[in-house]
């Protein structure tokens, strides 16, 4: 049963290269800055001259961020032409 429960908080920190504790504070950052970039379009929504970009900046950095983090990204699928 323990055995169970270490697997399911594991697995996925390990599949990104990571302990538990690095993924809990990679993940604690995102959720931070996505608040910041939430707050932001928030706000630009009722004031839509102030944070321009900076919702948009901030979602394009993280996503950067996110893709070159971590274990590689499987290769995609080729599809075999028929001879």
């Amino acid at each position: 049963m323990i055995h169970v429960v270490r697997e399911a908080f594991t697995r996925h920190p390990e599949a990104v290269g990571e302990n538990y504790v690095e993924h809990f504070g990679v993940a604690m950052r995102y959720s931070l800055r996505l608040f910041g970039a939430a707050f932001a379009a928030l706000v630009h929504a009722f004031l839509p001259f102030l944070f321009e970009k900076t919702a948009s900046t901030a979602i394009k950095a993280m996503h950067a961020e996110m893709m070159n983090r971590g274990a590689p990204a499987p290769a995609p699928a080729r599809i075999q032409a028929a001879e």
